[in-house]
Order: C-alpha cells, then sequence, then structure tokens
C-alpha cells in the first residue's frame, strides 16, 4: 500500500488490488468452483474468475516493470495508465460468463479511474466507480437475471456512501452490502435454492471486494463467507414446486426477487478450452449441416467438447475477441441474442469480448464477421465424453511429468529424467496459459505437475483444472523449490499406478527440507532483522533465517541449521553466480561435522537462485 493510508486510490494500491484479489481467487477457486450451479453444474467458475483475473494481473504488473526499467521514467506509472491495463487484460484474458462480467466490472470501474486522471482519487470516485462497474456490468448482459453477481455488484455500489472522501470507508460498506446480498441469492434464484448454495460468480466479486478492502489496509482477506450455507428453505415451499423451468405464476420465488427460469444469462460459464491455455489454436470456421464446425487452414479457431451435457440447451458455446464499430456490434447483439442465449458482450473502444451460447455456432462466428474482425475463437461443444474427439498428433503417452524450473543446469536434469521443463526467470513466474500449454504438449492420458515455487501454487491448479476439460488426468504435487521436484522425480515411477506414483512423489518431496541463498535487492525487514542491499540472505523453508556477507558462511550456517534435525543426503545446486570453489567446500564441511550424510551436487546454471539446498 502507497503512503496515504488508505485514504486515497494510487497506482501502487490498484496494483495491489490486482495481486490480493488473484491471490483470494486462488484460494477460494477450488470452492468456487464446487459451488456452481447455475446455469450448468460444469464446475469451472472460480477456475474462470482467477484465469481472468491472472490476465488483469499480468498486464499491470508488465505497465510497473516497464517504469522500472526505464531511468528516465518517474518512480511509479500513473493511475490512468494502470487502470487502463487492468481493464486490457482483463477483457482479453477474459473466461467464461464469470470471466466475462468480471472483465466488465473492472472496465467500468476503469472508466472512472481513468477519467479522474491527475486528481486524487478519493472515496467518492471510488464510490463512483463502483456504480459504473454494476451498471456496465448489467449492459452487457442480454438477459440479466438477480441472484446472480449482477445482483450482488448492484448491492455493493448502491452501499457506497456519495460523500465520504475515505476509500476505506467505501470499499468496506461495499463489502458489506456484498456478503449480504450473496447471502441473499438462494432466495432468489431456484437452481441455486436447492442446491442450499450461493452464486458462485457473486462469491468470487465478494472476494473481489475483499481483496480491495485488504489493498487499502483495512482488515486483512480471510477468505470472505462461507460458500455453502445452511440449505436455505423458501418460506412458502408450496411455491417452489412445478414451474421451475418457467417464468413463475406469481412473478416471485420463495418471497423474494422475482424468478425466470428462461432467462439466458448465468454466471457458472460451460468450459470454454482453447488449445493453447489462454489463447486459441489451428482452424478457420465452415458451417456444414446444422451448425456443425470443420477445422481447416491455419487460423485462431480452438474447437473442444466439455464433459457434461445434458442436451437441454444449446449445443455450443462460442467466445471470441472482436475488433469492431459500436454501431456493428449493436447489430452484432441482436442478431446474437436471436440465435441463442447467456449473450454477454462486453468491452469498447474497438475491441470487444463476445460470448454466447448457440446451436450454429458457425452462424455466431460468422455474425462477428460481418461486424468486424473476430479472433482467438473459442468454440466449445456441450458433448459427453463419448462424442470427445481423439486427440490430435498421434497416441498419446500414459503419463508425463512438467516441471517449472529455475535454471539451465536444473532443466537439463529434469530432461534426463524425462520431465517436460517450463522455464521460471528472475522475477517472471509463468502464467496459468504456459502452463496448461506445456501440459497438452506433454500429449498424456496423465500428467503430474510440479510448480517448484510457493508462489505458483495456485496457478498449478488454475491450469490441471483447465486441462483437465481437454480429456488429461492432472495431479499437482505442492513443491515449493526446485530441490523437492528433485526429489519426488527420484522415486517416480511410470508403471505404478496414477494415484500410487502421485502419493510418493509427495512423500518425497514432503519429506525434503529446502533453503535458498539470495541477494537482498533493496533493504527491507526480515524476520531476523534488517538486511541492506547487497547482502546475503539465507532462508530455510521460505524464511529468512541468517543475514550476512559470506556466501560460504551463510551456506554453512544454513547447511548446520537444517541438518541439525536430521538428514541423510544434501542436495546442493549452485547458480552461475556462485564462487567456484563453494561445493568444494560445503562437501568438505558436511563431510567434517555430519556423518553418514552424502552430498549430491548440480550446476543450476544461468537464471538459477544463488544456490539451492534440499535434505532429505
Amino acid at each position: 500500500m502507497s503512503g496515504n493510508e488508505g485514504r486515497l486510490l494510487d497506482a501502487t494500491t490498484l496494483r495491489a488490488w490486482c495481486a490480493t484479489a488473484l491471490d483470494a481467487l486462488g484460494r477460494a477457486r477450488e470452492e468456487i468452483d464446487s459451488i456452481n450451479v447455475y446455469p450448468v453444474a460444469d464446475g469451472d467458475t472460480g477456475t474462470n474468475l482467477y484465469l481472468t483475473t491472472e490476465a488483469a494481473f499480468r498486464a499491470v504488473e508488465a505497465v510497473f516493470e516497464a517504469y522500472e526499467g526505464d531511468a528516465d521514467a518517474a518512480s511509479v506509472p500513473g493511475l490512468d495508465g494502470v487502470a487502463r491495463a487492468m481493464a486490457h487484460g482483463a477483457l482479453v484474458g477474459a473466461r467464461g460468463n464469470s470471466g466475462t462480467i468480471l472483465a466488465q466490472l473492472l472496465r467500468g470501474a476503469a472508466q472512472v479511474l481513468v477519467a479522474a486522471a491527475g486528481e486524487a482519487v478519493d472515496g467518492v470516485v471510488l464510490a463512483t466507480a463502483l456504480r459504473r462497474a454494476a451498471e456496465a456490468a448489467y449492459e452487457a448482459v442480454a438477459h440479466p437475471v438477480e441472484g446472480t453477481v449482477l445482483t450482488v455488484a448492484s448491492a455493493a455500489a448502491r452501499a457506497c456512501p456519495q460523500n465520504e472522501a475515505d476509500c476505506r470507508v467505501v470499499a468496506r460498506a461495499a463489502y458489506d452490502a456484498a456478503r449480504e446480498a450473496l447471502e441473499r441469492t438462494p432466495g432468489q434464484l431456484a437452481a441455486l435454492g436447492r442446491a442450499g448454495v450461493v452464486d458462485a460468480g457473486g462469491r468470487g466479486f465478494v472476494a473481489v471486494l475483499a481483496a480491495l478492502v485488504a489493498a487499502l489496509g483495512g482488515e486483512p482477506f480471510a477468505g470472505g463467507p462461507v460458500a455453502r450455507p445452511a440449505r436455505w428453505q423458501p418460506r412458502h415451499p408450496e411455491t417452489s414446486r412445478g414451474a421451475e423451468d418457467g417464468a413463475r405464476a406469481d412473478g416471485a420465488y420463495g418471497g423474494d426477487a422475482a424468478y425466470r427460469g428462461d432467462a439466458a444469462y448465468g454466471d457458472g460459464a460451460r468450459r470454454d478450452v482453447a488449445c493453447a491455455g489462454h489463447d486459441a489454436c489451428a482452424g478457420d470456421v465452415a458451417r456444414r449441416g446444422s451448425g456443425d464446425i470443420a477445422r481447416r487452414g491455419s487460423g485462431d479457431i480452438a474447437c473442444r467438447d466439455t464433459e457434461e451435457w445434458d442436451g437441454s440447451g444449446p449445443g455450443y458455446e462460442v467466445i471470441y475477441l472482436l475488433d469492431a464499430e459500436d454501431e456493428a456490434v449493436a447489430r452484432l447483439r441482436a442478431r446474437l441474442d436471436a440465435l441463442g442465449e447467456s449473450l454477454v458482450v462486453v468491452g469498447g473502444d474497438g475491441l470487444w469480448h463476445v460470448h454466447v451460447h448457440v446451436d450454429d455456432a458457425g452462424a455466431a462466428v460468422e455474425a462477428g464477421i460481418e461486424a468486424g474482425r473476430p479472433h482467438r475463437v473459442r468454440i466449445t461443444h456441450f458433448a459427453s465424453d463419448a462424442a470427445r474427439p481423439a486427440p490430435a498428433g498421434g497416441e498419446r503417452a500414459p503419463r508425463a511429468i512438467v516441471a517449472v524450473v529455475p535454471g539451465e543446469g536444473l532443466a537439463r536434469l529434469y530432461a534426463e529424467a524425462g520431465a517436460a521443463t517450463v522455464p521460471a526467470r528472475p522475477g517472471e513466474l509463468p502464467g496459468s496459459g504456459e502452463l496448461a500449454e506445456a501440459v497438452r504438449r506433454a500429449h498424456a492420458h496423465e500428467v503430474v505437475l510440479l510448480p517448484n515455487d510457493a508462489d505458483l501454487h495456485h496457478t498449478a491448479a488454475a491450469a490441471a483444472q483447465d486441462a483437465r476439460h481437454l480429456g488429461v488426468r492432472v495431479a499437482v504435487i505442492p513443491t515449493r523449490s526446485a530441490v523437492q521436484g528433485v526429489a519426488a522425480l527420484a522415486v517416480h515411477e511410470a508403471e505404478r499406478r496414477f494415484d500410487e506414483d502421485v502419493v510418493a512423489m509427495t512423500s518425497a518431496a514432503g519429506a525434503t527440507r529446502y533453503a535458498e541463498l539470495a541477494v537482498a535487492e533493496h533493504r527491507s525487514w526480515t524476520s531476523v532483522g534488517i538486511c541492506q542491499a547487497g547482502d546475503v540472505l539465507g532462508l530455510i523453508d521460505g524464511d529468512v533465517a541468517v543475514i550476512g556477507q559470506d556466501v560460504a558462511a551463510i551456506a554453512r550456517t544454513v547447511l548446520d541449521r537444517m541438518l541439525a534435525a536430521g538428514g541423510e543426503m544434501v542436495t546442493l545446486v549452485l547458480g552461475e553466480a556462485c564462487p567456484a570453489t563453494l561445493a568444494d567446500e560445503l562437501e568438505r564441511h558436511v563431510r567434517a561435522h555430519h556423518l553418514a550424510v552424502d552430498t549430491v551436487v548440480y550446476a543450476g546454471g544461468r537464471d538459477a537462485a544463488l544456490l539451492l539446498v534440499g535434505v532429505e
């Protein structure tokens, strides 16, 4: 948070909001997926929200990184530039119905923040931004339904005090109102009431607002409300039967807001898997018969089947980005509304994100071609596994390992052990799209994913969920360091049953303590005191344990502390910047002070940490 202590919203606070929201949605992703029952219980709303927010976060980080690399630039970018990046990133990376709506919410808020460029963005402006966000979301949905994220966002906007200058007060009021509105959603939407859950998209938006409170210096984010409340009971049970698929005769459900079962909006988007993570891949679209999709040539069309479809709705989900003018988009909305349902069109300034469920996918794409230039087209066929086409590119391998690896030397080591690697460069961790693409390229029925970094666990989980819709069985082993990944690889046996192999690898990784030597980039507080820029830090299991200047001395101290609890094997991975004599020195130290402990040394190479240590 910046030095205004949360009273004002600036670029740094907006950056913190995106980062905190991504972490919050990562923690809540599985929970949100599990309560996704409307309109289709396909369990991906949390994943879609996470992937959309990740795209916004990465766009914001790119702006800050550009400023940090420019010596002539101001210390931080302006709020308007960061807000534009957030909105654009979310728009381009939006996934599913829920992500598309979230992108529009962020875009609506960004419009106000950009307009306020050069002025102090206080609570009054923030309240206006949240109100504009809710309005924009409603405008984007062809047929809004109450009891969804729209209801939650609208309640948050209405609760914002209009003349309050403190952003913290405004954000807290919006968050509290959103929580209360979320708890009422089972009484507004029949599907939620029957399942006894709150709306999944609304639950995600509450997490985003909680992250805003935390970014402004409010109470730490605690995960939001319980997403599985006690089963909601309608006030008038007799009204809960008979007309659940159409409009209620009395116009109300359970004595609350009106409900119409055929309204074409829902927050639990069906799967929108593209071949390359966020991006789509091969094929143009041709219409054959009644909306079948043929893929030919080279373009940017992705076509995939989902796992479940009961045949009661449109057969395809069509999503694409569209370069078009406002007038053309207005005509496109009318045409797509006549073709299908769940229509959401968000964006502006020449770039739009289109989402619709239709039976004739070819016609939906052709409508986009007539309106402008569609690209990143994703077409999902709501079909059963039996109808899933055989994977392209030959027979799948039985099992594969995909690992995120820092350093060229470790990448070679992992590759020699049979793993496909994804590089992790300093300060540049891979995104979920890159991990999902690596899983796809592994071309296996079963994949074990090793993130090898605590900060990648949520990203890896989202990538795994994304890849599962391609028919791949994916398990994520929560490795926090590359040395834990090495231990997991050492016990991997492809001939074992998948579950047994995953358990064995997880056990080996968990039994490996890890440490790292790094050089401090700036002065900061640590758990063992203040470090200065240039100090050598010894981190054990992710926490700073020792600070000093001598690399060898710090390494010896770290080894002694780790081996004090016992150990049989020490793994040392030396980065390119390590002294040439360090490996021999540490091996002699282990032999002299720790009996019956073996040492193995690997060269980490360029981009590796200064020193990685593993103790098994």
